[in-house]
């Protein structure tokens, strides 16, 4: 996108309305050039949101991306302010011309190279931490404790380690074995221990939970470190299959538990901290995408610029997570047309059905996503802002969809199953084998990932100058003077010195212990 001059934006040539790009006052005069009649803003219209550029009869479509984000609630008048007031959702899944349209692979790019850490497990990390993962709420009170002793003073003789941190959750008890809600538990779990940015962890229960140490490690095949050797000392029943585990029952109680816990931990230290990062492909990065906060902006510039980047990823040999399920209804055609094949777009179409069901059993909609903030940044519908979430998703094919939490197994485009809530979608996506996060908002989330780095990306350039420590980069610019491509080469290019260990703006400030969210489907027994 070119810079625009004009205080409006049409994002398509069939749509009915414009995005104000700045505040529109009361009798303000748009010039709509063309063929088309200048109209007059009948209200004071906020930056980023819609205005009508005709009339609307109530039951027809209003187009935007250049398609409908629903029907007319009302009768709309040229230059009328467009939202809840006069729209509403209108829409059914579409499935028709599935994998119909499935994209050539882009050409290969090779040479882009970061720093990582290479584990014996083939993958790479961008970060070297360990961790102290509760199996169950009721150890997570001493796995807290634990990380907390291994404080910025502490950790200062062991520069190569980014941190001793806390995995808990408020689960691990009061589920059916093996049911939904544990397997989906013990995938998040698993995922972390296996992580790439994990080099070394110790597991904590309290010894008669359902999500027990021993069916946790054998459903997620918990054998061993990255690399660490773990030697347990004499007469210490505090190992299996070489994985560090302590239960608090077993072991003397809370004081008795936190205190061998750190004595582990301070054991692993050494070896953690004498790993080193080395030059590899970029085709390493799996990245986790994610808009939160959103605006009328982030469909228009950092959306596509992360999409931009989803499609370099690619070409690189890499892969990109799109997830949000819920924030992909209404622009699932948008993927199923260019499935690699009609079974992975169907796999799509379930999920999305399964979530309309999911939330009418409760007497909800899948519409209600849109949160007051993203209204008031000028977001309708839920078609609206999955039309603008979507473009996260680039122009390659998608490749698979995936279960939440579910290791990625698949190069290129991949979608999870996730729910739109930022900290609980990220934690599948990390748990899934993201190694760096790229997180767009438009009204200024706070928010990081760890173990991952979150690259903090604002729509619009008020927001970067509102929030300078928060945010990491500025997609307003697209609007100024930086094509969409520009935008998103500069994203690329900060996604490798992250993944080198520059720190993001979340780590600098100490975000992402409290944002591990493990999604707790299914009943609470």
């Amino acid at each position: 996108m070119a810079a625009n001059s004009k205080p409006w934006i049409q994002l398509h040539p069939n749509d009915n309305c414009i995005v104000a790009l700045r505040k529109l006052a009361k009798n303000e005069e748009i010039i709509l050039g063309g063929n088309q009649p200048n109209i007059v803003a009948a209200r004071d219209i906020p930056a980023g949101h819609k205005i009508a550029t005709r009339a609307i009869a109530i039951g027809q479509p209003i187009h935007k991306y250049g398609w409908p984000i629903g029907v007319a609630s009302a009768p709309v008048a040229p230059g009328e302010h467009v939202h809840d007031h006069n729209l509403k959702c209108h829409h059914t899944l579409d499935y028709e011309g599935l994998a119909s349209q499935t994209p050539t692979p882009p050409k290969p790019i090779t040479g882009k190279t970061f720093q990582g850490y290479q584990r014996p497990s083939g993958r790479v990390g961008t970060r070297n931490y360990i961790a102290v993962i509760s199996t169950v709420n009721c150890s997570a009170g001493v796995s807290r404790a634990v990380a907390r002793h291994f404080d910025e003073e502490l950790l200062k003789r062991f520069p190569n380690v980014d941190g001793v941190v806390a995995f808990k959750h408020d689960s691990g008890c009061g589920m059916a074995l093996d049911g939904i809600k544990h397997r989906t538990l013990s995938r998040v779990l698993g995922g972390i221990a296996k992580h790439p940015n994990i080099a070394a962890y110790v597991l904590i229960g309290l010894g008669c939970e359902q999500n027990t140490l021993g069916h946790l490690q054998k459903s997620q095949k918990l054998v061993s470190l990255q690399g660490v050797q773990w030697k347990p000392q004499p007469g210490q029943p505090t190992s299996t299959n070489d994985v560090p585990v302590l239960t608090i029952q077993d072991t003397g109680g809370t004081r008795a538990t936190i205190r061998r816990a750190v004595e582990m931990v301070e054991e692993l230290l050494p070896q953690v901290n004498a790993m080193q990062r080395t030059t590899v492909s970029a085709s390493e990065i799996v990245l986790a995408t994610k808009c939160g906060g959103s605006d009328g902006y982030s469909g228009i510039t950092a959306n596509p610029a992360l999409g931009v980047v989803s499609d370099l990823l690619v070409a690189h040999g890499g892969t990109s997570i799109l997830s949000e399920t819920t924030e992909l209804y209404g622009a699932e055609q948008l993927f199923t047309k260019r499935a690699q094949s009609a079974q992975v777009a169907k796999k799509l179409l379930d999920k999305l059905a399964w979530w309309r069901d999911y939330t009418a059993h409760y007497g909800e909609d899948i519409d209600n996503n849109p949160s007051l903030g993203n209204k008031a940044g000028g977001l309708t519908t839920i078609v609206e802002k999955s039309l603008g979430a979507a473009s996260k998703g680039g122009q390659t094919a998608l490749q698979d969809v995936i279960e939440y939490a579910e290791q990625t197994s698949k190069r290129g485009l991949v979608i999870m199953d996730a729910p739109g809530f930022d900290p609980v979608c990220v934690t599948g996506m990390i748990s899934g084998g993201a190694n760096v996060v790229v997180f767009t908002t438009g009204r200024g989330s706070c928010f990081g990932s760890k173990p991952v780095p979150s690259i903090k990306v604002a729509t619009n350039s008020a927001l970067f100058e509102r929030m300078p420590e928060d945010m990491d980069l500025n997609m307003g610019t697209i609007l100024e003077n930086e094509s969409i491509e520009q935008a998103g080469q500069r994203m690329f290019d900060e996604i490798l010195e992250v993944a080198s260990g520059k720190k993001t703006k979340s780590e600098l400030l100490g975000y992402g212990e409290d944002e591990f969210t493990p999604w707790a489907i299914g009943p609470t027994l």
